[in-house]
């Protein structure tokens, strides 16, 4: 048994799930000398929701922080999250844009791409997945993790035999709601391992109180690199933290050799950032165990606290929490992650705060239903499709067989606003949020 090797996700997942992703580059380059020093397997600097919230909310360039990072780290490679044929966005788009992103993502400064599926429908990672292979870059195929009556060991570890198939050169178990327990690890990680002879990446969240144990198992059972955080950075909707993996594991056959006096002082800085963004601070710092039950990932819970907030409706939250299970199962068992948890969250608060199930329903879930985001776990009932979508076909082949080509034409559209093909991605990605972002830099 080789170490265990650590990925910290400070600079990305940490503060996406704890800060509501707004920690700027200007307050990740002081310290990232020091991260690169410390030996890590890899450091999770962008993708997920960092990119869409760079220009959104923070007037900062994504890619200029990726290149930033990169400069500043040169020695450890820098990792990101990619949604599958979603990319960094919230829906499906066309190949030719997903060979570009990729294209760009990997000469900027990306080492490894964990690439995966909300619903874990492979049809949606390949282009990606056959993307990154061409830019010779490390691909980690990624399982969403969820339970449900439909869901096993046995049924994740056939799709880490595909995801091999495709040549991915890792597999990451994506715990996004921290769900996985300490001894499901185990033999989750087991049950993986006997069938697929490439590394096994373990990312828990916090969220639920087990993902230190739950870490601690999956390296008894060979997981080979773990996600943590620095200890300011962590617990609550956050990961593990870093130090205290490190001190578990140290002096056994795990030991990661990592040096706790650098992780200390790391974590001092971190301490002093945290404070800057305060009114951003989730507000699930515990753990909260009422997720065993609704599976609701910590990003998750605190956007419906918001959304409830809004209508003016926090007394029934509890009542939302007990109606996601509901609205999933009706759905056929999709994971919790991004975009699904948004939109079983969004019809969930529907059916509580109109007092009637699927009186309303948004876009996204007809889009569901229909076969746009890929094939449900389990099948969904006739009752439920026929409430949703009426006598509409759903849809088999793969989403993005439906769409067309659409780089160029973003192009045109932007047109001199855009400086680079990266500037043309975002564009495409995020079409008026962009375009306000690029106005605005060039002092419209």
């Amino acid at each position: 048994m080789s170490r265990v090797k650590l990925t910290d996700t400070v600079f990305r997942d940490a503060h996406q799930s704890l800060l509501a992703t707004r920690m700027r580059t200007r307050d990740m380059l002081p310290i990232a000398e020091k991260m690169d020093q410390v030996g890590f397997f890899s450091l999770e600097t962008w993708g997920g929701a960092t990119f869409d919230t760079c220009i959104r909310y923070l007037n900062e360039d994504p890619w200029e922080r990726l290149r930033a990072l990169k400069k500043a780290m040169p020695n450890t490679p820098m990792q990101m999250l990619l949604r599958g044929q979603n990319l960094v966005g919230y829906r499906h788009y066309a190949d030719d844009v997903v060979d570009k992103f990729v294209e760009k993502a990997a000469t900027n400064g990306v080492d490894i791409f964990r690439i995966f599926d909300a619903v874990n429908d492979i049809r949606n990672m390949e282009r990606s997945i056959k993307a990154a292979k061409k830019m010779e870059k490390h691909i980690q195929g990624g399982i969403s993790y969820t339970i449900s009556p439909v869901h096993s060991n046995e049924l994740f570890a056939q799709f880490a035999v595909k995801l091999a198939e495709l040549g991915c050169d890792s597999i990451c178990i994506k715990d996004m709601a921290g769900l996985l327990k300490p001894f499901d690890a185990y033999e989750l990680v087991k049950a993986i391992k006997s069938k697929v002879d490439i590394p096994v990446q373990v990312h828990s969240h916090s969220t639920t109180g087990m993902s230190v144990a739950t870490l601690t198992k999956a390296a008894e059972a060979g997981a080979d690199t773990l996600d943590t955080v620095i200890s300011s950075m962590s617990m609550g909707t956050s990961h593990s933290p870093t130090e205290t993996i490190v001190e578990i594991l140290k002096g056994t056959e795990f030991d990661t050799g990592l040096d706790i006096k650098a992780l200390l002082e790391i974590a001092a800085y971190f301490r002093e950032v945290r404070k800057k963004y305060a009114k951003f601070e989730s507000k699930f710092l515990g753990a909260d165990t009422r997720i065993l039950v609704s599976q609701v990932p910590g990003g998750m819970l605190s956007n419906l606290l918001i959304q409830m907030k809004s209508l003016n409706a926090v007394d029934k939250f509890q009542a939302v929490l007990d109606e996601v299970p509901k609205v999933r199962e009706d759905l056929g068992f999709p994971p919790l992650v991004t975009p699904m948890s948004q939109i079983v969250g969004a019809q969930a608060v529907f059916n509580i705060v109109t007092g009637e199930r699927y009186k309303v329903i948004p876009t996204e879930i007809r889009n569901y239903v229909r076969g746009l985001y890929g094939k449900p776990a389990a099948p969904i009932s006739d009752e439920i499709r026929k409430l949703i979508i009426g006598d509409e076909e759903v849809i088999t082949v793969r989403p993005a067989d439906l769409l067309e080509n659409s780089y160029e034409q973003m192009k045109e559209e932007i047109g001199g606003l855009a400086k680079s093909e990266q500037d043309v991605l975002s564009y495409a990605l995020f079409p008026p949020v962009a375009k306000a972002f690029f106005e605005k830099r060039a002092g419209k």
